[in-house]
């Protein structure tokens, strides 16, 4: 089981820690993906981490603001969100798969557990 959490009401250039944990199975070696999803509009990739290595991709709309990272001795992946804007309001959602290699794809077809979701509000 996956659960998603840290979601909340930020404002514009705030930040906001979301929060995966694992239970039932042990995170290690699997790849971690966030995925959002804003009221109206297609789930879209946000960002990856893989299970080997540590590297980590990310869509171009949250290159040099957000960063993922992962936890395996606490069982949790993470994605850190600076600079948010308006635009960046969605459910988040992280997801993993047990797919053992040194890179990561953010294609959500491709995952095979995934959490709730938790909102973000970026709003004044």
């Amino acid at each position: 089981q996956l659960q998603a959490s840290g979601g909340g009401l930020v404002q514009p250039g705030g930040s906001l820690r979301l929060s995966c944990a694992a239970s039932g199975f042990t995170l290690d070696s699997y790849e971690i993906g966030w995925f959002r999803q804003a009221p109206g509009k297609e789930r879209e990739g946000v960002s990856c981490i893989s299970g080997y290595g540590g590297a980590t991709l990310y869509a171009d709309f949250v290159k040099g603001r957000f960063t993922i990272s992962r936890d395996n001795a606490k069982n949790m992946g993470y994605l850190q969100m600076n600079s948010l804007k308006p635009e960046d309001t969605a459910v988040y959602y992280c997801a993993t798969v047990p797919r053992k290699r040194f890179w990561c794809q953010i294609a959500a077809t491709t995952y095979d557990f995934w959490g709730q979701g938790t909102l973000v509000t970026v709003s004044s």
